[in-house]
């Protein structure tokens, strides 16, 4: 099973995954990137995956549906561009013989899912859209804080080995954020290197792993007394976990 980033627009990833015959795509914006691929490799697409409702992630469905005939999954509480299969918290989806379990994580959107399965050749694999980045994590657009930090602390407890395979190459920007938060954070240093040495090399920072994020990730870290101090010097005010997290995403919003 080979999974490949596919750019799209400026800093979009098309997730790839198959098995050297058949093919998923999650979150296709644009349908170009995945026709070409499909063509270069000599794939059938099976299966579209679909995290939440922006365009920048539907806005190829309907020219590969119709291209390709493949099935769409998407969240039964947004409108994904039909006929698709409409996915809740805890139903499983079977595709390219993968059992994948959907995952409620509003936040970033009202109804956004996650697709997740548990050993893809020996490893799990997540599929997480614009709610977890490396790094970072989704703005809340439709969602509350509550909302969002409830849904990265279900993704955070997943597997550590779990591959994380966000929509965005937004890495460095997040860890210069990071480093703002934790500065005297060694895995977070050690990691910013690695990911600068693959950017220079034009290769995606994706995917991460959620042992990496955990350690790195200052909105998987709010209750760690270096983030949760931080915060507070930013703004004072910030007297519970909710608050704590609502203030370092609006940290984030106005870090220049």
């Amino acid at each position: 099973m080979k999974i490949i980033a596919l750019p799209a627009f400026a800093d979009n990833y098309i997730w790839l995954l198959h098995d050297g015959g058949r093919a998923l795509v999650v979150d296709p914006g644009d349908a170009q990137p995945v026709l070409q691929a499909l063509q270069r490799d000599g794939l059938h697409l099976a299966a579209i995956l679909v995290t939440h409702h922006h365009p920048d992630h539907t806005g190829g469905v309907q020219a590969l549906r119709e291209a390709t005939g493949a099935a769409v999954y998407g969240p039964a509480r947004e409108r994904i561009p039909a006929p698709f299969t409409a996915l809740k918290d805890g139903d499983i989806v079977t595709v390219l013989d993968i059992a994948w379990k959907v995952i409620d994580v509003p936040g970033h959107t009202a109804g956004h899912i996650a697709f997740f399965a548990q050993d893809i050749e020996g490893a799990p694999l997540l599929f997480c859209g614009d709610t977890l980045f490396s790094g970072g994590c989704g703005r809340l657009f439709e969602g509350t804080p509550a909302q969002m930090l409830a849904s990265l602390d279900t993704l955070a407890a997943l597997p550590g080995t779990t591959r994380v395979c966000c929509t965005h190459e937004y890495t460095l920007s997040n860890l210069r954020f990071a480093r703002a938060v934790e500065p005297a954070n060694q895995a977070l240093i050690h990691y910013e290197t690695e990911c600068r040495a693959l950017r220079e090399r034009q290769m995606p920072t994706l995917p991460s792993t959620l042992s990496v994020e955990r350690q790195i990730n200052p909105f998987l870290r709010t209750r760690e007394r270096t983030v949760k101090q931080a915060v507070q010097d930013w703004q004072s005010t910030a007297d519970d976990e909710i608050a704590v997290f609502a203030a370092l995403r609006q940290w984030k919003n106005e870090f220049k």
